[in-house]
């Protein structure tokens, strides 16, 4: 199998997962001459700044998409055009017109469009959506989730113009998996400058009380940290995770009940790694597809709901 992937700076966290795939071979776009010889030289792959060579040459199977966000409906509609299968990072669009532009197409090809929602390959998320959905400690009555970010991948700005739909959409795909959609959403945020800032969103539910809280302000020493607190009716679930710029995620659950606390086993997942794996198991014929275009438009729905409120 072949593979285009497009951009040098989150792109890298894929890259490092297709190097677990030696029989697949890797052939790295970039705008910039430098930055792509750089990423080249990296992880030992081709690179190229001719988009149309990629849409032409036949041998390319799959196109992975990281460019900025602006851009995905546009480059994702023209890789199905030219016959190939898509990965796009998160999110699948910047608006839910194009969004639903990509389901459509996707619908009427024989290719499989996938979009990086890593956070469902998490051990820790599929926990949580489990617990609430099945009632494993009762009812609900509260959810924290919260990441916190040193702007680890060069060139990648997390701002508040980026935080709603690149850094929030995971949690927040987590939290409607759960819960469903919310009714009302609030919204307050702060800036350190362009580049980095943080939002905190309450998600309004009959039953529960959610928020969801996301920050970029972080030194890099602090790399990539968070995890969430459910309090159910019989227990409380309690995730904390660190995470470094390869995706390679450490987490820990502990159930806290009224007989004490109980740590519980996580399997460790290269949460990147994970959904590359899924990728390519879904292309040679041993998976379905559980990270397709329209699984992910009721989540993209409510982070556009955070970003017009951050933004407006």
């Amino acid at each position: 199998m072949k593979v285009a992937l497009l951009g040098t700076s989150i792109a890298q966290a894929h890259a490092a997962g297709f190097k677990a795939h030696p029989d697949v071979e890797v052939i790295i776009y970039g705008h910039t001459p430098a930055k792509a010889e750089q990423m080249g030289a990296r992880f030992d792959y081709p690179v190229t700044t001719d988009l149309d060579a990629i849409s032409a040459d036949p041998s390319i199977d799959l196109v992975d998409i990281c460019l900025p966000t602006r851009m995905h409906t546009e480059h994702i509609l023209n890789a199905l055009r030219a016959g190939k299968h898509v990965l796009t990072e998160l999110p699948l669009a910047p608006d839910m017109a194009g969004a639903h532009r990509v389901v459509e197409a996707a619908a009427a090809s024989d290719r499989q469009v996938f979009v990086d929602m890593f956070n469902r390959f998490v051990p820790s998320s599929r926990m949580l959506v489990e617990a609430v959905t099945e009632r494993a400690y009762g009812r609900l009555l509260q959810l924290t989730v919260e990441t916190n970010t040193a702007l680890l991948w060069p060139g990648f700005s997390i701002g508040l113009k980026q935080i709603p739909l690149e850094q929030m959409l995971g949690d927040l795909d987590t939290i409607v998996r759960a819960l469903g959609v919310p009714g009302d959403i609030e919204v307050a945020k702060t800036a350190k400058d362009s580049e980095a800032a943080a939002v905190d969103a309450l998600l309004c539910y009959p039953d529960a009380l959610v928020r969801c809280s996301t920050s970029s302000m972080l030194p890099m020493s602090y790399g990539c940290r968070g995890g969430y607190r459910a309090v159910f009716e019989n227990g409380t679930l309690a995730c904390a995770f660190i995470m470094g710029a390869d995706g390679r995620t450490d987490s820990e659950i502990t159930l806290y009940t009224g007989d004490g606390a109980q740590p519980l086993d996580v399997p460790h997942v290269d949460q990147y790694s994970a959904m590359i794996d899924h990728v390519l198991e879904c292309l040679n014929g041993k998976a379905a597809n559980m990270i397709g275009p329209d699984t992910v438009l009721a989540s993209l729905d409510v982070a556009l709901r955070v970003d017009r409120a951050v933004n407006g």
